[in-house]
């Protein structure tokens, strides 16, 4: 089978059609601070209100613990969404409650309304299947079909994701069609040279999309607080920088790997070593194989690729056709620590094929230092869901839409 997309759904004027969208954006006393998922909804709210379809949005946000809490309410992203749309748009105070079926019976064609947050209710993402899919009949009950659009969840099975795509007649929403179009492209015959960038905290958060991705790269570039145990693996002493001892030995093997398989794996040849978290830290910079002769000694800690690592990066990443990117080179949210990640993030920009930033933290980090979404190739609403597609991984919400990888 292949992926349902819209089309298959027919006709959808005068219906009532539930759109699983992912609006799990950043709150900061109850404003938005990046907006990105809203935007990404759009074209797939606009394709079924311009066909006269009347559309219930349901997301989640944050993780309420399965009972309502104010600062995970929706409220702030349904005046957002209506302000893109260019128009009203109707918002219940619950999930499947009395608010709910008022906003939904109000519906006229070409309305949208959104409910309340998902995960104020414990079915939604309960372990029992029976509770899931009950809480789904209910969710149901609204429409007349289902629109799953939340490309960041598609991984977890839960009641809004999976048991509702069976209930309803169902199909995969425009955004989850491009998200899945541009991952194939990095996992079946990508143009080359092809580079792949990892960064983040932990590397045991990667190792599946490293072993993985392996056979298929000429390049892997290694930053972020992941590289100190690769460091650590090549026999480096790293200070307090994040370490995951535990991780060692794996990370030799892949080091191992890559020389057999002839990918170039690279990592960081200077380091942005502080004193402390923080960024009024003070700071130097240090060659990756001497962290621990900073002035703060073992007690020195790494934020930061280095300016001759990144500027080689850089220069990897604009000469590749292809480029994945996955996990921010520093701690970007201080500013004594953002210029690795802004180099590989302007050198994205400068790549002359397909660039990918493979979201969570790497799309907040490209919008909080300054691009703009269209200076990129594409920019994937779904961290954990790329990257668990890239390791080749079941993902159960598009299984129920028919995809198989």
């Amino acid at each position: 089978m292949t992926l349902r997309t819209l089309d298959s759904l027919g006709s959808l004027a005068g219906r009532t059609v539930v759109v699983r969208c992912d609006l799990n954006v950043p709150l900061k006393d109850g404003e938005i601070t990046d907006d990105g998922r809203v935007r990404a909804s759009l074209p797939t709210i606009n394709a079924l209100t311009n066909q006269g379809a009347r559309v219930v949005v349901v997301s989640h946000l944050g993780r309420p613990d399965g009972a309502p809490d104010p600062k995970y309410s929706l409220g702030a992203v349904a005046k957002r969404l209506g302000e893109l749309l260019g128009k009203p748009v109707r918002f219940a105070s619950d999930t499947v409650g009395q608010s709910a079926k008022d906003a939904v019976s109000s519906l006229a064609d070409g309305d949208v309304a959104v409910l309340e947050n998902l995960r104020f209710n414990p079915e939604e993402t309960s372990k029992s299947e029976e509770e899931r899919s009950t809480f789904a009949a209910k969710l149901a009950a609204f429409g007349d079909a289902f629109v799953s659009d939340g490309f960041g969840v598609v991984h977890r099975k839960q009641a809004s994701v999976y048991e509702l795509a069976k209930a309803l007649p169902s199909a995969a929403g425009l955004l989850i069609a491009a998200e899945l179009e541009v991952l194939d492209r990095l996992t079946g015959s990508p143009e080359r040279p092809y580079t792949v960038v990892l960064g983040g905290s932990k590397v045991s958060d990667k190792l599946g999309v490293i072993g993985h991705l392996l056979p298929r790269v000429n390049t892997l570039l290694i930053g972020g607080g992941m590289l100190f145990t690769f460091l650590a693996a090549q026999g480096h002493k790293v200070g307090s920088s994040l370490l995951e001892s535990d991780q060692i030995e794996t990370v030799r093997g892949y080091l191992e790997k890559a020389e057999e398989l002839g990918v170039e794996l690279i990592l960081p040849t200077d380091v942005v070593v502080a004193s402390k978290f923080g960024a009024d830290a003070e700071h130097e910079v240090r060659p990756a194989s001497s962290i621990e002769d900073s002035p703060w000694g073992s007690a020195g800690l790494g934020l930061d690729i280095g300016p001759e690592t990144a500027a080689k990066f850089a220069e990897i990443i604009r000469e590749s056709v292809t480029v994945f990117w996955n996990g921010p080179m520093g701690v970007f949210e201080l500013a004594p620590f953002a210029d690795g990640t802004r180099a590989v993030a302007q050198a994205l920009t400068e790549t002359r094929g397909l660039s990918v930033v493979g979201g969570g933290d790497s799309a907040a980090a490209v919008r909080a230092l300054g691009f703009d979404d269209d200076q990129f190739g594409h920019i994937s609403t779904g961290g954990g869901a790329s990257l668990e597609f890239l390791e080749g991984k079941s993902l159960p919400g598009l299984e129920v839409l028919g995809w198989q990888a």
